[in-house]
């Protein structure tokens, strides 16, 4: 008989929403992962609110690269480098949800290549990226992406505040954005990491166009991509229920899972 192997050892970044999500499914057990350790900016508040029933490591960033297999960022953007930087050096899997960042910090490709570490940006809140990498293998023409949100998660956002765009009060939805994934990304760190995977799956961040709209009587965080390519032309929409934080998805902690679980898994199902 086969000895089954020793779970995959996972390591969470960061204790907001998705990373509190994520903690309270590995600790309640998912075959072949097992939770190591989390790291958060304030580890005693973070230890105390997520109320798991076991008693895990809570460390630091170094930590998590020390004592994980596989370390799930999802922290501020501004903390990527200091995540990534440990974790690839010591030639870990690092997913990724802060992908807005990563266009910021492209060293981090070339030290996860040089050391024999992973980076995977998963799903996240978006749908059909399956589609749109195996599209990307002939020609895509375009992509364009139309992003409605309810004004509180926008509310903030640096792109507003630079260009004087204020959505608190506005009735009827509003566009505040049109440009490149590139573009929103730098103005919407928080917003539209969605859209930067997008670009990464398909023809890259200054060629994928984006639309964004501010709706008042919007619940749901929807996302709609077109693509046009010489294999085939589609498009596809979501309308996801916002977590905890407005800003994100409840489907971007599934995603993450999902993709956790496809690490160990006997069948995998998509590209």
């Amino acid at each position: 008989m086969k000895q089954q192997s020793a779970p995959l050892r996972i390591g969470i970044a960061g204790a907001g929403a998705i990373g509190a999500s994520l903690a309270r499914a590995l600790d309640r057990g998912i075959e072949g992962l097992a939770l190591a350790a989390v790291a958060a900016r304030d580890n005693a508040a973070a230890r105390a609110r997520l109320s798991l029933s076991r008693e895990y490591v809570f460390t630091d960033f170094a930590g998590l690269a020390r004592d994980c297999d596989v370390i799930v960022e999802c922290a501020p953007a501004q903390l990527l480098p200091d995540i990534a930087h440990p974790a690839l050096a010591a030639g870990r899997t690092l997913v990724i949800l802060s992908a807005g960042a990563l266009l910021r910090h492209m060293d981090l490709i070339d030290l996860a290549r040089e050391r024999g570490a992973r980076i995977i940006v998963p799903t996240g809140a978006l749908i059909g990226l399956d589609a749109v990498t195996a599209a990307a293998e002939g020609r895509i023409e375009s992509v364009r992406m139309i992003t409605r949100k309810p004004v509180k998660g926008l509310a903030g956002a640096p792109y507003l505040i630079e260009h004087g765009i204020a959505i608190e009060d506005i009735r009827e939805p509003l566009c505040v954005f049109r440009g490149s994934a590139r573009d929103a990304a730098a103005g919407f760190p928080a917003n539209l990491n969605v859209a930067v995977a997008l670009s990464l799956a398909g023809i890259g961040p200054d060629r994928t166009q984006l639309e964004i709209w501010a709706d008042p009587a919007a619940t749901r965080n929807n996302h709609r991509i077109e693509v046009d390519a010489d294999a085939a032309s589609f498009s596809m929409e979501i309308h996801n229920v916002p977590s905890e934080n407005p800003r994100t998805g409840r489907i971007t902690a599934l995603s993450v899972l999902a993709c956790l679980r496809k690490m160990t898994a006997p069948l995998r199902v998509g590209t």
